[in-house]
């Protein structure tokens, strides 16, 4: 069921009866849909064990895979990180001040006793404050307690898709993923702005660890907190002596798959493949498209069955729009994505971290 979380009038503001409907849902211990700026998660209170075991079986997700637990605007008292994080660094609170409300993930040591479930059985939980007002909105109604309703300091919120698949980036994108559950309330909030998962980075190991990249780059993190990143060379002696990675969301190999097959190709392998099919492309198979390009560069194809979409040249705008573009080659039904490589620049490495999983 989908919900609008704004109402038009004379501008934009929040439907009250829709964020209060949310945080209701979320006492009781029900799943919701929940955007945030990065993409939409399947929200749950992060301290309820049962609501939290929720998600796991609604995704179909490993239940030893960590979620991030969503936390209202950082203030200077960090009550939601201070009810789940054991202890915060001082290069985290420096990240937390310079990225937060934003998509950045830190992996802190967890309290025990909280989050448990959420963090999948590990002594770390990952948090992240995200910047969407309608999250805000649903976090601070949650944190007013009541005479019934304790606060609720904490939402996991996975992104909402069955585990492995393309995130979703709109309200419907969720519905469409969970069709067999009509009464999950759904907020819609709009077209997620950034479009891929948040940037993860382990505090629990003395300096920052790189462990997904997204739209915060790992040049961005060094020089908010004044900390080098520690390098891949570095973990691989810190792992060898004994202190493994933390377990973290979206870092598997194979993930943000659709049902097509994904291949990375650069440019000019992408044109010789065009030149090689012609116009035999599909002629056995049944009406439709049968491979869809995604590419920067402009292409040149004879052939009806094949799908050409270009993708900017900006690497922003294609994270924005990368999952609806995999989603809409879905519902093509073709049998081939080919994808032009992104850039070897820092700034891609959000996006090419995405398409190197969905091709695993």
């Amino acid at each position: 069921m989908i919900v609008s979380a704004y109402v038009f009038a004379d501008g934009v503001e929040f439907a009250p009866e829709a964020i209060g409907a949310a945080a209701q849902a979320l006492r009781a211990g029900s799943l919701i849909g929940l955007p945030t700026e990065t993409v939409y998660g399947l929200g749950a209170d992060a301290d309820n064990a049962t609501a939290v075991a929720a998600i796991f079986e609604a995704k179909g997700r490993p239940a030893d895979h960590p979620l991030i637990v969503h936390v209202a605007a950082f203030d200077g008292g960090m009550s939601g990180v201070a009810h789940y994080a054991g202890r915060v660094p001082s290069f985290a609170q420096q990240l937390m001040s310079a990225f937060w409300p934003g998509p950045l993930t830190l992996i802190l040591p967890r309290r025990e006793g909280v989050g448990a479930v959420a963090a999948g059985g590990q002594n770390t939980i990952g948090l992240r404050c995200p910047a969407h007002p309608v999250a805000q909105a649903v976090l601070a109604a949650l944190r007013q307690p009541t005479a019934d309703e304790p606060v609720v300091w904490g939402v996991a919120a996975p992104s909402a898709n069955r585990f492995g698949r393309i995130s979703p980036t709109t309200a419907r994108h969720v519905a469409d993923e969970f069709n067999d559950r009509p009464e999950l309330l759904i907020l819609d909030g709009g077209p997620c702005e950034v479009g891929i998962e948040s940037t993860i980075i382990d505090c629990t190991r003395g300096a920052p660890v790189l462990l997904r990249p997204g739209a915060i780059t790992s040049e961005q993190v060094a020089a908010a907190c004044g900390r080098k990143l520690i390098s891949p060379e570095e973990l691989e002696l810190l792992e060898a002596q004994g202190q493994v990675a933390p377990r973290a969301s979206g870092t598997l190999e194979s993930h943000y798959a659709p049902n097509a097959t994904v291949r990375l190709m650069d440019a000019q392998a992408l044109q010789q493949a065009l030149d090689l099919l012609g116009n035999d492309v599909g002629k056995s198979a049944a009406p439709g498209k049968t491979i869809a390009i995604y590419s920067r560069v402009p292409l040149k194809s004879s052939a009806c069955q094949i799908e050409l979409r270009r993708m900017p040249s900006d690497a922003a705008v294609t994270a924005h729009e990368l999952f609806s573009v995999l989603r809409e080659f879905d519902a093509l039904r073709v049998k081939l994505i080919w994808v032009e490589t992104p850039p070897d620049d820092v700034a891609w490495d959000g996006v090419r971290d995405r398409l190197q999983r969905a091709a695993a």
